[in-house]
């Protein structure tokens, strides 16, 4: 007898069952498009060597790394979407690096050129970046699309503690990210946070603000849950060969999640549950499990547990 996960019913509110209810049975799927942009944390306007646990080549596909050229990179990307996993309609995500760090000019630019590319198949439009790279300007010019597509901006919040962002070198506060947030209070766009959660000098009680945190803003449509893991190229990385320290187990951070989606507002589409790099860049925590049975896993312990999304939220 077959669980309810696989029926595809979950005990969260998944970004899959969003994306199909949305576009009515419609596969719809993100393709991912490196613009060349840097960061004000690698530039020198704000740092060097960008925050310690990234590696921007660990969640950039290798074809995007490879062509400069934003139009082949979605012509192939759409085709690799179509061909292995019969996509309908496609996403156009700017995800690499800080993707509104640039003037609007030239923002708009770049915007126009990746929407342009099999227009009539693209749905949406996502963006992402840091708070401080964001302004009214920019938020105007993310909102002219809004006539035309579902425009998603997704900003890193990390962790809500400035010590931690400071410990980091996340290069600007949790103060910025609220102000950020508020700056979206009455926008057209989706605002998606993602976090990472396992900072090892961090609580557990810590962590659970993360949630109440979120759940205080109405804007936040959508968010993407990490779990702290360590790549190749990273400072982070470096320092973890010297000296490792403890990072979540798959059992680990699954109770984790057990406990914190119960507090999450339910109305939020959780996106992502975890975020992991390819093999030949991950130095730890290495589950033993491919992507696909390690989000496995975790929808079945959920419903496993009785986990329901929101069951604990008081507002």
């Amino acid at each position: 007898m077959g669980t309810l996960v696989d029926s595809g019913i979950k005990g969260y509110k998944n970004y899959g069952t969003y994306l199909r209810e949305k576009y009515k049975g419609q596969r719809v799927f993100k393709v991912i498009v490196d613009g060349g942009f840097t960061c004000p944390n690698r530039d020198g306007s704000k740092g060097y060597g960008g925050c310690t646990y990234c590696n921007v080549d660990s969640f950039t596909p290798e074809p995007s790394r490879k062509n400069p050229n934003i139009k082949d990179q979605l012509a192939e990307g759409m085709l690799r979407a179509k061909t292995s996993y019969k996509a309908d309609k496609y996403i156009v995500y700017f995800q690499p690096n800080t993707n509104t760090y640039a003037p609007v000019h030239y923002l708009k630019m770049m915007y126009d050129e990746a929407l342009s590319i099999n227009t009539e198949d693209i749905v949406g439009f996502a963006v992402g970046t840091r708070p401080d790279c964001i302004d009214a300007e920019k938020v105007a010019l993310l909102e002219s699309y809004t006539d035309r597509f579902d425009v998603d901006l997704e900003m890193g919040m990390e962790s809500i503690y400035d010590e931690t962002l400071d410990q980091i070198n996340r290069g600007c506060s949790h103060g910025e990210f609220v102000a950020a947030v508020e700056l979206l209070k009455d926008s057209k766009l989706d605002l998606c946070v993602h976090t990472i959660f396992g900072f090892p000098w961090e609580t557990r009680e810590q962590m659970y603000g993360y949630i109440h945190e979120i759940n205080r803003f109405p804007q936040i449509k959508f968010v993407k849950f990490h779990h702290l893991h360590v790549v190749e190229g990273s400072i982070m990385g470096a320092k973890y060969k010297k000296e490792p320290f403890k990072l979540f187990s798959l059992e680990e951070y699954t109770d984790l999640l057990c406990e914190l989606i119960p507090l999450l507002r339910p109305d939020i589409v959780i996106q992502r549950l975890f975020g992991i790099s390819d093999w030949d860049l991950l130095i730890a925590p290495n589950w033993g499990l491919n992507k696909s049975a390690i989000q496995t896993y975790m929808d079945k312990e959920i419903e496993k547990r009785g986990i329901v999304q929101g069951s604990a939220y008081f507002s």
